[in-house]
């Protein structure tokens, strides 16, 4: 009986440690701000999945509801703990496609008005915001942080797709709604602050709507420790985004939890926004673009290219860096590593669920292959082992003091290379080879050999000490990442 009654207890304390997801809601570390802590002190590291679907269903007509189960249990699997989740502030259409593309459900009521359902904007559809609080709580019960995303730059029709403007059927729109909310608002398609668009400080009454709507998100998940916030997707202009910014701190400063609040890049919006918009904005976090964007600025190559050689984090800002920004239906596991030892979190935009409707493949010729294959695929043979390699840095993360530890280009042949000077070394080697600088220290290391596609760690029989250049070699033909660990 007595051994019965402790498996039980053993089992019930692994319960309660496996709930205990947080120690209090995310802030900046204040000695390392390339990362969130809590308050356990530790440098918190943040890496997942997120696919648009995964708070308002996204589909097709007759499609089926999204498994919001089976992703959690994907991204638990995958021993990610980040989500960004996608919002939609339209009912139907999509600029993507011409299919017919439905989201559900709604903030606001609707009524039948002269035989047509239109929405009354006075009034909160409740069941929205219990099912983004109890999303939010059964990610967090997985150990697995939120990003609530409040609007949508692609509730407007962004690539011009004739018969397909999600603002048709926007509830700000003045012929969807019974109050008259939105006669000011000028339809363009992308966000512009002269003309007074969907997202621009110049939008009439639309503003106070959108206010109230982020003052009702706030208070249902203001007492959960997993949020964060992000203002909106790829869209809106730099001064509706940082008023945006500024109204969630304010309104979160007399309740009992803040949380930080992300600005990602509005990518086409006008005035032309850039990288250095995001970091010199109010928010905590923030999601660059390769810069300049290329199909943007004809002929020209990146400055900062986030994608392939991703700069190092000064750490200004924790830097959320996701494949959505850099390129849609994009990423590859390499990708992570570069990002991880250059201080930033890596996340990734993932086709777990397709995106709804059938790409107008001359619109977006980029999402598919010869053969017809596509990038809008959950089985792409590159995103399997970046959803696993996403996890093995986490792991790695949390074994490292990462509050010390910063980006060292320069110690490493590679230029990958996260390192506490002296004490400990993440090199990420993509050609299995490089010089690693140890000039500065007489210490011995532990070595340890990492291969991401194979999930295999190989550890070292001997030490290596410091005191000069040191020549890295793979035991492997491939990509590599070397640990080192101060004796």
């Amino acid at each position: 009986m007595k051994n019965i009654l402790l498996a039980l207890t053993v089992v019930l304390i692994g319960l309660h440690m496996q709930a205990q997801t947080s120690d209090g809601p995310l802030r900046v570390h204040p000695e390392n701000g390339r990362y969130f802590t809590d308050n356990s002190g530790k440098a918190i590291y943040l890496t997942g999945s997120h696919t648009w679907a995964n708070f308002q269903e996204s589909r097709m007509p007759n499609a089926p509801l999204f498994d919001y189960e089976g992703y959690l249990k994907m991204m638990k699997g995958n021993n990610h703990n980040f989500m960004r989740q996608w919002t939609w502030e339209h009912a139907r259409k999509a600029s993507w496609t011409t299919d017919d593309v439905v989201f559900s459900p709604l903030p606001y009521k609707t009524v039948k008005n002269k035989g047509k359902e239109r929405y009354d904007v006075s009034q909160w559809n409740e069941k929205y915001f219990e099912r983004l609080r109890t999303r939010i709580k059964e990610a967090g019960d997985m150990g697995i942080y939120v990003s609530v995303m409040l609007f949508q730059g692609w509730s407007q029709n962004r690539l011009d797709t004739p018969g397909s403007d999600p603002w048709d059927y926007h509830p700000l729109n003045p012929i969807n709604n019974i109050n008259g909310v939105g006669k000011s608002v000028r339809n363009n398609g992308f966000d512009d602050e002269a003309m007074g668009t969907l997202h621009s400080m110049n939008n009439g009454d639309v503003l106070k709507h959108q206010e109230a709507y982020v003052k009702k998100v706030i208070e249902t998940v203001n007492d959960l420790d997993n949020v964060l916030y992000e203002i909106l997707n790829e869209g809106g202009t730099k001064k509706w985004q940082y008023h945006m910014v500024n109204l969630v701190k304010e309104i979160e400063k007399s309740m009992p939890k803040q949380h930080p609040v992300g600005m990602t890049h509005s990518v086409v919006v006008s005035p032309p926004m850039f990288n250095s918009d995001l970091w010199e904005s109010p928010a905590d976090w923030i999601s660059p673009t390769p810069e300049p964007i290329s199909w943007m600025y004809k002929g020209t190559n990146f400055v900062e290219d986030y994608k392939n050689d991703p700069p190092a984090n000064s750490g200004k800002k924790v830097v959320i860096l996701d494949t959505d920004h850099l390129g849609g239906h994009w990423g590859t596991y390499s990708w992570a590593w570069k990002s991880f030892v250059r201080g930033h979190n890596p996340i990734f935009m993932d086709s777990w669920e397709p995106l709804a409707g059938n790409y107008d493949r001359k619109r977006s010729p980029d999402i598919f292959y010869i053969g017809g294959m596509t990038k809008n695929d959950a089985d792409h043979p590159d995103y399997e082992p970046l959803r696993k390699n996403m996890g093995y840095i986490l792991q790695l993360a949390n074994r490292v003091d990462l509050a010390k530890m910063t980006p060292q280009n320069e110690l490493s042949s590679t230029r990958f290379c996260l390192a506490n000077p002296g004490q400990e070394y993440v090199v990420y080697l993509p050609e299995g080879t490089a010089t690693l600088d140890l000039r500065e220290t007489e210490a011995e290391y532990v070595v340890e050999w990492f291969i991401p596609i194979l999930n295999r760690t190989i550890i070292g029989t001997e030490t290596l000490k410091g005191g000069s250049f040191r020549a890295l070699v793979a035991p492997f033909t491939g990509d590599s990442v070397l640990y080192l660990k101060k004796l």
